[in-house]
């Protein structure tokens, strides 16, 4: 049943680690079946129950599913896992348009900034104790939020979307939940849901979000949380529009109990107007990092939401981390303050590499997606094929099923690293890759 491997351990989590690591090494594949609990019980000289509650950790962190006399079983998707190491690997002189970064020249300087505030830290030191949250930071990004019809909520800084995303489901979801997630939508996010125990389930998007309808049927059919990204969404470009909007809100007001996320991913980086949904739901968060504006490894974001959720949120926080530095959130009002980033100017930088790609493979015959931000979406017969056909052509592009749930094969090209007289080239690459006999794609 687990052909060579060996499960070994005493206790709990000794079990579930054994099995765990095997996952991680590739020693156990997605989908191979586990042996019953009794039978794993007497090979290891344990009690039954001692392997019923390694089974229950493993379920939890998203590593195996049970389904009644079935068995147990290996994910097909295991968190232990990650889509992550869905990539390629980009070798010496290959373009990369795969990683999903911003244009560096784009990136406002951070040395000033942080020389600023490490002043700023100098004459007034930050203890155990202090509030969490820099006052200036808080009320700029009130200010912000005011101005785009969000919801006055109190204010959490987490340490980037993701870690903002985490802490609130955490609070308000049991393991076996059901969160409603954008397909295809963001890798790490598609990761972090079975991470946590919990179980996904996908909703069609077009340029505009989420289709109304296919959000209405996963909450009649249970989901207790919907993620939505406002705008830029990652892989897809997608931004929220305002009828769109409206009709969300329409639905969300007939399932008051859902947890609604909303990431505002194209912040600073889209000049499209926002349109939240936050207020629908009784429970209800809003993140905004700054990674795509002002540099990834600032691991920065603004959070808001209801009473109740910031207030879990920022209880869990203190018993853990306690607060992002109040050094970085200093930095980042001086870069606020001073109008670092030109959001017009950065927007239009994307919007022609990006417009400019679509009209070039459209001129070819090949469809590709991208309403906002620094992404392209190119649906393909077989992703593995075009993948390795770019890579000959000296280009890099992601796999679709880095960001895929249930919907059809894709690449997704980042336009950051391309330049406005490369878009031919890149679009001939891809038009001669997609038209090649489809074959055996990723899973």
């Amino acid at each position: 049943m687990l052909g060579e491997y060996r499960v070994t351990g005493r206790r709990a989590a000794e079990i579930s680690a054994s099995i765990e690591h095997a996952v991680g090494a590739g020693e156990l594949e997605p989908g191979q079946l586990l042996p019953p609990m009794r039978e794993l019980a007497e090979q290891l000289g344990v009690n039954p129950n001692t392997v019923a509650a390694a089974y229950r950790t493993l379920r939890e962190r998203g590593v195996i599913e049970t389904d009644g006399r079935r068995g147990s079983r290996v994910r097909a998707k295991p968190a232990t896992t990650g889509r992550e190491f869905i990539r390629v690997e980009v070798p010496e002189g290959v373009r990369d348009a795969s990683a999903g970064n911003p244009d560096t020249a784009l990136l406002p300087p951070l040395a000033p900034a942080f020389a600023w505030a490490a002043a700023q830290g100098d004459r007034e030191p930050v203890l155990y104790g202090a509030e969490p949250v820099e006052p200036e930071l808080a009320r700029l990004a009130r200010a912000d939020w005011e101005a785009d019809g969000v919801p006055t909520g109190p204010i959490a800084v987490t340490s980037g979307s993701l870690d903002a995303i985490e802490r609130v489901l955490a609070v308000h979801l049991r393991p076996g939940d059901t969160v409603a997630v954008e397909d295809p939508g963001w890798g790490s996010l598609l990761d972090l849901v079975p991470a946590l125990g919990l179980r996904t389930v996908p909703v069609c998007l077009d340029d505009d979000g989420p289709l109304p309808e296919d959000v209405a049927r996963v909450l009649e059919g249970g989901a207790r949380a919907l993620i939505v990204t406002d705008r830029a969404q990652n892989p897809t470009g997608a931004a929220v529009s305002a009828s769109r909007a409206r009709a969300l809100r329409g639905v969300l007001r007939r399932h008051p109990g859902t947890l609604l996320v909303e990431d505002d991913h194209g912040h600073r980086i889209v000049d499209l107007p926002l349109h939240p949904l936050a207020g629908a739901t009784l429970h209800w968060a809003f993140v905004r990092s700054v990674a795509k504006a002002y540099g990834p490894d600032l691991r920065l974001a603004v959070l808001t939401g209801d009473e109740v959720t910031l207030d879990r949120v920022r209880g869990r926080q203190r018993l853990g981390p306690g607060w992002v530095s109040r050094i970085t959130q200093r930095a980042v009002v001086r870069l606020w303050a001073d109008g670092a980033v030109d959001t017009g100017e950065v927007a239009a930088a994307y919007g022609r590499r990006r417009d400019a790609l679509i009209a070039a493979l459209a001129a070819r015959g090949v469809a590709a997606r991208g309403r906002s931000g620094m992404n392209v979406w190119v649906s393909v017969p077989d992703e593995t094929g075009v993948v390795a056909r770019m890579l000959q052509a000296g280009w890099a592009v992601a796999p679709g099923a880095r960001f895929r749930v249930g919907s059809g094969p894709g690449v997704r090209v980042t336009v950051s690293a391309v330049g406005e007289g490369e878009v031919g080239e890149l679009a001939d690459a891809v038009a001669s890759a997609v038209r090649v006999s489809p074959g055996r794609g990723y899973v």
